[in-house]
């Protein structure tokens, strides 16, 4: 865990890592610079199976395992702890926020299903978070585009859905795109900046 601390916090940002990379994501690191700036001490989770240096990752109830390990020391400054993650570790955070006691949820590139199978739909979980949620989502994520998102039930949690355009799962913009590389990450600071500062201390 690599911890960001904000001089005068009042939340704690914790963010994991995808099934495909660490914590050196361009979203997460970006995040972990700007969000100090607003009050929010980030910490970047590694999950147990990159620290002992495996290259894929276990099943989703070992990741939860995982993820739950850390919490105690999320909670130890305590602060409200803002549960986040990027694609795998944006459904970990959803599954696990309501029995940790999550304050609110952020999920970066939320796969809403796997590409090319939008059958297989993972709105449930997203949907079942139970605590304010935001998704910041490529306007190219084949692992569900923005428009797939369903609209929340009165039943389920309300979330914000921020879409970054031309972005892919990783949030890259191609060279043709009207947005650059760098614009499109300080959208995804700016909008992760804006929607804590809403969040309840």
């Amino acid at each position: 865990m690599t911890w960001h601390p904000a001089k005068r916090a009042r939340l704690v940002l914790a963010v994991g890592h995808g099934a495909g990379g660490g914590i050196e994501a361009r979203d997460l690191r970006a995040i972990a610079a700007a969000l100090p700036a607003h009050g929010v001490t980030v910490a970047l989770v590694e999950q147990p199976w990159r620290v002992a240096g495996k290259k894929v990752a276990p099943a989703p109830k070992t990741l939860d395992v995982g993820w739950r390990g850390v919490w105690p020391a999320l909670a130890e400054p305590g602060l409200p702890v803002v549960a986040g993650g990027r694609s795998a570790g944006a459904r970990v955070a959803c599954r696990t926020a309501t029995g940790l006691g999550a304050a609110a949820v952020l999920a970066l590139s939320f796969p809403l299903h796997p590409p090319g199978k939008p059958e297989k739909s993972r709105a449930d979980e997203l949907l079942g978070a139970g605590v304010p949620t935001l998704v910041v989502q490529g306007g190219n994520d084949p692992f569900g585009k923005p428009a797939e998102f369903p609209e929340a039930t009165a039943h389920d949690t309300a979330y914000e859905l921020v879409e970054i355009p031309f972005g892919d799962h990783s949030f890259a913009v191609p060279k043709r795109a009207d947005i650059g590389q760098d614009e499109a990450v300080k959208r995804i600071t700016d909008a992760v900046a804006r929607w804590a500062g809403m969040l309840s201390p």
